[in-house]
């Protein structure tokens, strides 16, 4: 009897020291950052389960952001607090386990973004329901970051967004343009609605390429969407436009991204790309986001972009609206969070939503740390005369 009593004992001994470790050296590095646990500054945070801080040393970014849809912890600042820790870069200091580790040697050897392997991100997040994305977005339906520089609110900044590009994409009436990675094509029914030109959009989405066209059709614009994967198009175009798709591309793909541009683009026209930018080359992205977010997405460094384009272009412009995201994000989620109550309890539960508001406010966070960027760069092929195309 005492042997059996003594061992669990023990156990449990060493599992309550384990913890009380995992406790000091979780609250050492907050308080390294200035966040305090139970405190009440904003970015403080509430742990309600003390099992939290033995999750988030093993499980990194994922314990963090799964922990926190298990209601482990709160926080009433959620873009504080990760403006925070990263600003002390807590992501270096909290690298989990080896199993998390193996993440960046998978997406070494296969191609996470191959054209079997395409879909997947529109599955997972874009085909999620435009019954959500109608109540998060403004109304032309834009989920990429807005341009505030003007802007007061969220359709202004979309507006003001799509306008810029197509400045820098020099367009005019009658001009065919290709948009690679279209989503809900709000892009390409503005560009054929202000600009008069002919827009074939392109998506790896069922749900968005069936909603974009319909808006076309109501509004008679001289607009295609397709299902395909970048890399089918061949045709001449006198602009290529890529806003927020360079994110899905992967390393292994940036070049083939830019040779579709370039055999695409006519020999005197220009291509636009609109990218979220990370400070440091990866091969892939943040695992909470790969996992329930963006499936293997990866934002590119300036130089990935710049090995991925030498010798196929000339860049006549680089411009970081970076900061621009917070607002955009920020709006999203005060749309989302007021629109929530309309929408499916049953697949938009308590878990989804808790979710989502760690996807939209952690992103601002980073944001707001400049952890990201976001570039636009204006490319026009070699040999060609520098066009006009800084605005601002």
């Amino acid at each position: 009897m005492t042997q059996t009593h003594s061992e669990p004992t023990t156990s449990n001994h060493r599992a309550q020291r384990h913890d009380k470790s995992s406790e000091k050296i979780v609250r050492e590095l907050f308080a390294s950052a200035d966040v305090t646990i139970n405190g009440d500054k904003p970015g403080d945070i509430q742990v309600k389960n003390d099992g939290f801080y033995g999750r988030l040393l093993r499980e990194a970014s994922i314990g963090l952001g799964e922990s926190y849809m298990d209601e482990w912890w709160e926080c009433d600042a959620l873009d504080v607090f990760i403006e925070k820790i990263l600003r002390v870069d807590m992501k270096k200091k909290i690298q989990g386990s080896l199993r998390l580790k193996l993440l960046t040697i998978q997406s070494l050897v296969t191609n996470m973004q191959s054209r079997a392997r395409a879909k997947i991100v529109a599955e997972k997040h874009y085909d999620l329901g435009n019954d959500l994305y109608e109540v998060m977005l403004d109304p032309r339906m834009v989920y990429t970051c807005g341009y505030w520089k003007n802007a007061k609110t969220l359709n202004e900044a979309q507006d003001a967004k799509l306008e810029l590009i197509c400045q820098k994409a020099g367009l005019k009436p009658g001009m065919r343009v290709l948009d690679l990675g279209c989503g809900f094509g709000g892009f390409a029914l503005y560009a054929a609605e202000k600009h008069g030109c002919k827009v074939r959009g392109v998506t790896v989405s069922v749900e968005q390429q069936k909603l974009a066209m319909d808006r076309a059709k109501t509004k008679n614009l001289d607009v295609d969407i397709r299902v395909a994967d970048y890399r089918s198009q061949d045709e001449k175009f006198d602009a290529v436009v890529s806003v927020g798709m360079m994110e899905h591309v992967g390393w292994k793909n940036h070049r083939a991204m830019m040779e579709v541009v370039h055999r695409c683009l006519k020999q005197e026209g220009r291509a636009v790309v609109h990218t979220i930018a990370a400070n440091e080359s990866q091969t892939h992205g943040i695992p909470f986001f790969e996992k329930h977010i963006f499936p293997n997405a990866a934002s590119p460094s300036l130089q990935q972009l710049g090995k991925a384009m030498e010798g196929l272009f000339v860049l006549e412009d680089l411009h970081n609206i970076g900061p621009d995201y917070r607002p955009t994000l920020l709006a999203w989620w005060k749309n989302f969070e007021a629109g929530y109550a309309s929408l499916d309890q049953k697949k938009y539960d308590r878990r989804f939503w808790l979710m989502w508001r760690f996807y939209l406010l952690a992103a601002a966070g980073a944001v707001a740390a400049r952890e990201s960027q976001l570039f636009h760069l204006v490319l026009t092929h070699v040999g060609q005369p520098q066009p006009d195309c800084r605005f601002s």
